[in-house]
């Protein structure tokens, strides 16, 4: 019997990562013959990590944190998401070419829209952080057609270079931390900051939601994040993390790469436990 065919999730640090269950669920679902491992790479030993797993004949790689952007200046192709991401969680050979694709914006939006039956569509969103897991996900909540869209960070510079990455594709409003205590509160509040990483908590003002607020962070934990739990504390009237933007995002890969896409309800209600 031959072997079976070989993925992988390569990251730093690795060892937290709930991918080789998820991929390991899908693929007992589908009756694929599949490993699939951790893979921990430092950023100098990134490039090299990825070509002699594609060359022992790996078949494919999710990338995570904080190898992204790499992954897309190391791709020789590169996908429509990836491209206005200008960052790739998913590789894989395309005619012995790498080629990176991103899944976390529609991992992300199929989660809000199907599993937590949000509506986009003439809602005020604020997306909290700049950095690389908003860049993710501005494009497709662009197209959700929100009635205004926000991105408030840290540095106001750093907003405004992203809002510049995606002008064609729909207005953005940018602000700084700083004067988000002028602003009333918004239908959708999206936490795309790193703090909940480290367990920091966040010092966003209150004003930001009220009892019609549905608050999501793109991190999860076993346990309430440190933004849920402030969205709670001030009166938000959902608030939810993020392993449902995880599983669909693995759904996702797992489509490109074996040309199905399995099933996600049973993975969600299992983490869910």
């Amino acid at each position: 019997m031959s072997e079976p065919d070989r993925y992988a999730v390569v990251g730093h640090p690795i060892r937290h990562s709930r991918s080789p269950l998820i991929h390991g669920m899908f693929a007992r679902q589908a009756g694929d013959r599949l490993s699939y491992d951790l893979i921990d790479a430092e950023p100098d030993a990134f490039e090299t990590v990825v070509r002699e797993f594609f060359a022992a004949g790996g078949k494919g790689l999710n990338v995570t944190v904080p190898h992204k952007r790499a992954a897309y200046q190391l791709a020789e192709r590169i996908g429509q998401e990836a491209a206005l991401a200008q960052a790739v969680n998913t590789l894989s050979l395309e005619h012995d070419a790498i080629r990176g694709d991103n899944t976390d914006g529609i991992g992300f939006m199929r989660d809000l829209t199907v599993n937590l039956r949000q509506s986009v569509s003439g809602k005020c969103v604020l997306i909290l952080g700049a950095g690389g897991a908003a860049r993710g996900i501005v494009a497709p909540l662009l197209g959700g057609g929100p009635a205004e869209l926000w991105l408030a960070n840290r540095t106001l510079e750093r907003a405004h270079d992203l809002r510049q990455a995606f002008l064609g594709l729909g207005e953005i409003v940018v602000s700084s931390f700083e004067d988000l205590d002028q602003l009333p509160p918004f239908d959708i509040v999206i936490n795309a900051t790193s703090a909940g990483l480290t367990g920091v908590q966040p010092t966003f003002p209150g004003n930001l939601v009220d009892s019609g607020s549905f608050c999501y962070d793109l991190v999860y934990g076993a346990e309430d994040t440190p933004f849920v739990a402030w969205a709670r504390a001030h009166g938000a009237g959902q608030a939810e993390q993020g392993w449902g933007m995880l599983v669909e995002q693995a759904a996702e890969s797992y489509l490109i790469w074996r040309g199905h896409r399995p099933d996600t309800s049973a993975v969600l209600a299992t983490l869910a436990t």
